[in-house]
């Protein structure tokens, strides 16, 4: 029965958050990737857009389209990379910047999805998690059944 439970609680909690994330930057103008791609600009400076896609887990098109946005708002830049042409380098601009101080901290989040829940349920739910994980992964990368 709980094999049956876990992936559903799993994607209901996923939704929720991203919902909590969606509803604290909605007064920003921002969606929950387009925080992240601030985000990783922020803590990581100037970076490729297909280190993005992998950061990121989106598909490429679903970048562009993020990406398109956060440049018609004025917060990043885009600019062909010197050693690659092929490449994309993205950059966060002064405005980007500075509405990246006014963000709120989304930590509250996880404070409130995870108080009062137990440290050790808490590591056993990020095993469980962890170790479905990597075998899903370990299946897509192989393309077999076991």
């Amino acid at each position: 029965m709980h094999r049956d439970l876990i992936g559903a609680w799993n994607k209901r909690c996923y939704f929720a958050g991203r919902a909590a994330i969606e509803t604290a930057l909605r007064p920003y103008d921002l969606g929950s990737v387009q925080w992240y791609v601030l985000f990783h600009l922020v803590h990581s400076g100037p970076m490729m857009q297909r280190d993005l896609v992998r950061f990121l887990q989106v598909e490429r098109a679903t970048l562009s389209g993020i990406i398109a946005s956060l440049l018609a708002k004025g917060l990043i830049t885009q600019a062909q990379d010197k050693t690659d042409q092929r490449q994309k380098r993205l950059r966060l601009t002064r405005a980007g910047k500075k509405l990246w101080t006014t963000l709120p901290d989304l930590s509250f989040i996880r404070t409130l999805a995870f108080d009062g829940i137990d440290d050790a349920d808490l590591a056993t739910a990020v095993r469980v998690l962890q170790t479905a994980t990597e075998q899903l992964e370990a299946y897509s990368k192989k393309g077999t059944m076991k």
